[in-house]
Formats: structure tokens, sequence, C-alpha cells
């Protein structure tokens, strides 16, 4: 009938096996180091602290208790409390808030791709029974009209 054999890729059964990965799936959370293990944890039980706006106007209030000595020191010492510690010690945790909503949003556009690459899967399925339907529809032609045409000669 037909000389094609359909051999599925094996990223197939991977995908229908797993999920999309995730920022809290990493590594590190699940290392079979336990000094690793606790390292990862509480880096990221820190960071989920921190890393919010109330942390951010909790230093902002404590960096305003030195700005009246630096006031009092001079333009030169409110330069430096502005870069040494409001700047730092507000900024951080602002900047962990951005980093944890664009890991969020990572997380969102994987599992989305993660959902494309199951629809084509699936539509890829649909088109390869479709051919094998084809296929069986033409080879089902092909003896009815053989049936039909006697052989050509052999010259």
């Amino acid at each position: 009938m037909t000389d094609y054999q359909y051999v599925p890729h094996p990223r197939r059964e991977e995908l229908r096996q797993g999920r999309p990965v995730r920022t809290r799936d990493l590594r590190r959370l699940h290392h079979e180091n336990p000094l690793v293990r606790f390292n990862a944890r509480f880096g990221l039980r820190v960071t989920l602290i921190i890393g919010t706006m109330w942390a951010a106007y909790l230093f902002t209030v404590l960096a305003l208790f030195a700005l009246p000595s630096a006031v009092h020191q001079g333009v030169y010492y409110v330069i430096v409390w502005l870069s040494s510690s409001f700047l730092q010690l507000v900024l951080l945790p602002v900047i962990i808030v951005g980093q944890n909503i664009q890991a969020a949003a990572a997380d969102k556009r994987s599992e989305e791709t993660y959902k494309d690459a199951e629809a084509v899967l699936h539509e890829s399925e649909q088109i390869q029974r479709h051919l094998e339907a084809q296929d069986q529809a033409i080879a089902d032609i092909l003896t009815r009209l053989e049936r039909l045409v006697p052989p050509a000669p052999a010259a």
C-alpha cells in the first residue's frame, strides 16, 4: 500500500507526561544536598519578605530617620545619605518586586507556550490520522483500478 511509516517524535510523550517549568520548580529547592536546599529556601524566603512594597515603605521610613542628621552636617552628607542609605534601602525591595513580576510573567509565558505546544501536537496527530485515512482511500482506489484495467503487456 504505502512505503511511509509514521515515527512519533520522542518529545511527544515527554510533553504528554510533563508540565511547564515554573520558577518555584528550580532544582535548588529540591536539591539532594541539605545545605544547598536550605540556602535556596532561606534565600527565597528572605527574597519573598524583602521583595514587597511594604518592605520598601518600611525602609523609606527607616532611611528618613537618618535624614535630619545628614542635613545638619551639610550638602555632602545629604548626597551620601541619598546614595548610600535611601536609594539602596528603598530600591532593593522595589527591584525585587519588579523581578517577581517579571518571573510571574515568564511563568505565564512558559505555561502559554506549553499549551500552544500541546495544541500543535494535537493538531499534528489529527493531520496524521487524516493522512492515514487518505492513504487507505487511495490504496482502495488503486486496488479497484487494478481490477478494472488489465496489466499492460510486457514489451
